[in-house]
């Protein structure tokens, strides 16, 4: 039988009179003191995450995937908490930097890093580059050897797996825009030239093969081939390659009767079952630490015929548009008798496809000046968000024990129009 998710907010989320409370804090004064919409993160739910993880995998390495959320206050908490973080551009590197983790607990990914992002990192000490192209792998070792630096690199491995997710998710197939194929033998190239480059030291191979993803047999195969891949270039070149990092992209559920994804245990259980004892290893979760940690807080506005519109909408959180990614809501802010009716929460922007939730059942009484709340909204959505019509981004407000810090501050016209010579 199919375990199915009943609960999707936060673990210290609370009902009392109708209204939602997070972290000992009612909704209702926490858009009175930071205004709507705002995305309000649960910190010890974060932190709870993050241990869960590392308890997991006591032997091996957490890299926290930053893409999925990051901010200087968020770097701090994993470095307090001993782990790891992986960042793929620039700006991430500079948060980084800003949140005090040390650069040794630092991995950088992306396919098209620059010159400039890859001297700022080498020259920052991080920890490990993972290279993605042939064309970087000539890049860092120029790099390196002008620093006088060896600096340590793992090879981005494309296994040909074809992981059960979205398309736009999906990064394991050899059609994916990452990494050095292993069916081509763009990998073990990789691997020679790595190791007859005197500023390079291989520390490790990398892998991921998607997002969102519930099936472990498909991490089972990817790890099988990786651990397979790992040993036949040991025998080869007769070194000691340490680590296998298996990326991240554990799903999680969005919807109450949504099937409960596989715990960071079951993963962990498949993924050692497929590597050899002696073998590091390194994962990189990030939707499943922050996704579920955090609420979109929204006001209604306008209540017409089947819409309800609220004062966020596509340019916080574009994943209805760009997936048909899936979410709920509620009246989270006073209790209603009143019968439900189904309709479509909608933003505020002037597109169409701006629709937050479809059909969905809320009290008939709806009025403006109500406070929706839609659970899950952690993971790329305050790092996708934009800035469409000229619409400041909201702001992360984590509470912890009945108190409430800016985590990232609400964005203002005057950050907009800063932009704009004058």
């Amino acid at each position: 039988m199919t375990l199915v998710i009943e609960n999707v907010w936060p673990r210290a989320a609370a009902w009392a009179g109708g209204e939602l409370s997070l972290g000992g804090i009612g909704v209702g004064a926490l858009a009175a003191e930071f205004g709507t919409p705002a995305y309000i993160l649960d910190e010890d739910d974060f932190r709870a995450r993050c241990l869960a993880w590392q308890d997991a995998l006591p032997d091996g390495e957490i890299h926290y995937g930053g893409k999925a959320f990051l901010a200087p206050a968020v770097v701090g908490w994993l470095d307090e908490l001993g782990l790891s973080l992986d960042v793929c551009t620039g700006g991430e590197l500079a948060v980084a930097i800003a949140g005090g983790m040390p650069p040794g607990r630092v991995v950088f990914h992306g396919n098209n890093k620059s010159l400039a992002e890859l001297n700022r990192a080498v020259s920052w000490g991080i920890g490990c580059v993972v290279l993605d192209s042939f064309t970087e792998l000539s890049r860092l070792a120029a790099v390196a050897a002008e620093l006088g630096v060896r600096q340590r690199v793992m090879i981005r491995v494309t296994p040909g797996v074809d992981a059960d997710t979205h398309a736009a998710w999906a990064t394991g197939g050899e059609d994916s825009k990452f990494g050095f194929s292993l069916a081509a033998g763009h990998a073990a190239e990789a691997v020679r030239q790595v190791l007859a480059e005197s500023s390079l030291e291989l520390i490790g191979l990398h892998s991921h093969i998607g997002s969102q993803i519930f099936d472990l047999h498909s991490f089972e195969a990817a790890a099988t081939r990786m651990a397979a891949f790992l040993a036949e270039l040991e025998r080869a070149h007769r070194v000691t390659i340490p680590k296998l990092d298996l990326g991240g992209g554990l799903g999680i559920a969005y919807l109450p009767g949504d099937p409960a994804p596989p715990s960071p245990a079951d993963l962990a259980a498949v993924l050692r079952s497929a590597v050899p004892d002696g073998v590091r290893l390194a994962v990189e979760p990030g939707r499943s630490i922050v996704g579920p940690t955090t609420v979109a807080l929204y006001e209604v506005g306008t209540v017409k015929g089947g819409f309800v519109s609220v004062d966020g909408g596509m340019s916080d959180n574009p994943r209805p548009a760009m997936y048909g990614a899936n979410y709920t809501a509620v009246l989270a802010s006073r209790t209603s008798e009143t019968p439900a009716r189904t309709v479509t929460v909608v933003g505020k922007h002037c597109e169409s496809g701006d629709i937050l939730v479809r059909d969905l059942p809320l009290p008939g009484d709806l009025r403006a000046g109500d406070l929706l709340a839609v659970p899950c909204s952690g993971a790329y959505q305050r790092s996708l968000a934009g800035n469409y019509n000229h619409v400041p981004r909201p702001p992360v407000i984590a509470v912890r024990d009945g108190s409430a810090t800016i985590v990232v501050r609400r964005e203002t016209e005057e950050d907009l129009l800063r932009l704009y010579p004058r």
